[in-house]
């Protein structure tokens, strides 16, 4: 980043208090509060005519809510949104219901601005990361041109050479694992890590996926407490397979996928019964993909499956390394198809992802083990 280049903030909330706190938070040398709104329809309005880098967004406002606002933002003019969103069972809904239509992330608010300064970081870093993602400019980007192009061509049919003018799709031939597929047999666990871009990715990935996988699926999102239980339900409601938020004792089963609940950590013993724990306390997250895995590799060894999907940091990259050396087998999300991809580069940079794979393809990767194809495959 230049020295004299800012990053562009909207901030769109109903509240005064909000505006303000959110404004005192970003008081960065980098970054810009380019204005403010009051609610989703005068947001829509401001983001179409001040084109900001990134958005934060309330959830209930008035005239146009943010869940509104987030369609229609990116219908008009795709652009990095942040939600801002309530610590409640209600707030957590609405939240999933955002990430759905085109929210990148969120953040919880707090009551008070003393609460409010402990936001800080995590407000600023997200930010930061937002803009300076190049793959998720790349997918905005991509949908800005398109969209200009369907406006101003109504009647044509767009070349095929246009819908791949921002993909930037790399060959990875040389960063891939080239180990045997496993066969189904000896596969007993999948296991999922992600963050970053989370809910919208394992939307796709779970309605894809055919209801008759023959082993269990863990997934760490990671998540606060509330908004896994939320995501749960709506990846419940759209796939196939029986999804649900982890409890402790639950027995793995063929075909149900288990969630780790926000706020702590998941683990599976050698009997294959899950644990939900505090402990270890020291992660940067929690639940952490690396305990998950952990637990997985020291109890099921190489029969586990490792998935990394899109996600900021390396969470998973060590205990994917681990399966890889074990002889496991490790499917990679492509860079180009992730939100944020810190967490698929370092399993990719290692060399140790026996596939690398778009979003659009990772459920297919998984069906094809067991002799399956998902559910939208094409020949």
């Amino acid at each position: 980043m230049s020295q004299l280049e800012k990053i562009r903030v909207l901030i769109v909330d109903d509240s005064v208090f909000m505006r303000q706190a959110i404004t005192k938070l970003l008081s960065e040398p980098d970054i810009e509060i380019i204005d403010t709104a009051k609610n989703g329809a005068e947001g829509v309005e401001k983001a179409k005519a001040l084109k900001p880098d990134v958005i934060t967004m309330d959830i209930e406002m008035p005239i146009m809510n943010g869940l509104q606002a987030v369609a229609e933002i990116m219908k008009v003019y795709p652009v990095p949104i942040l939600m801002v969103s309530t610590l409640t069972s209600e707030g957590a809904d609405a939240t999933i219901e955002a990430l759905s239509n085109g929210a990148v992330d969120f953040i919880t608010k707090k009551a008070a601005f003393r609460e409010m300064d402990s936001l800080k970081a995590e407000l600023v870093g997200k930010i930061r990361s937002l803009y300076k993602n190049s793959a998720l400019s790349n997918m905005l980007n991509r949908k800005k041109l398109l969209k200009s192009m369907d406006n101003s061509r109504p009647d044509t049919i767009r070349p095929k050479s246009v819908d791949s003018v921002f993909t930037g799709v790399r060959d990875y031939t040389a960063f891939i694992n080239p180990g045997r597929k496993p066969l189904a047999g000896e596969v007993k666990l999948i296991c999922i890590g992600i963050s970053t871009g989370g809910p919208s990715a394992l939307q796709e990935v779970c309605k894809s996926l055919p209801g008759n996988l023959p082993v269990p699926i863990m997934i760490v999102q990671h998540m606060p407490p509330l908004f896994t239980k939320s995501l749960a339900k709506r990846l419940d409601s759209i796939s196939d397979l029986s999804i649900k938020e982890a409890v402790h004792g639950d027995f793995l089963e063929p075909g149900k996928v288990y969630l780790a609940p926000g706020g702590s950590h998941m683990t599976v013993s050698k009997s294959r019964r899950i644990a939900i724990s505090d402990e270890p306390s020291n992660t940067l997250f929690k639940p952490c993909v690396d305990v998950m895995l952990s637990s997985a590799l020291d109890n099921i060894g190489r029969s586990v499956v490792g998935v990394i999907m899109t996600g900021m940091g390396n969470n998973g990259a060590k205990e994917l390394k681990r399966l890889s050396d074990m002889g496991g087998y490790v499917i990679s999300q492509d860079i180009e198809s992730c939100v944020v991809a810190g967490m698929t580069k370092a399993v990719i940079d290692q060399k140790i992802a026996n596939e690398i794979v778009p979003l659009s393809a990772i459920s297919e990767s998984i069906a094809s083990i067991f002799g399956l194809h998902s559910k939208d495959y094409t020949s």
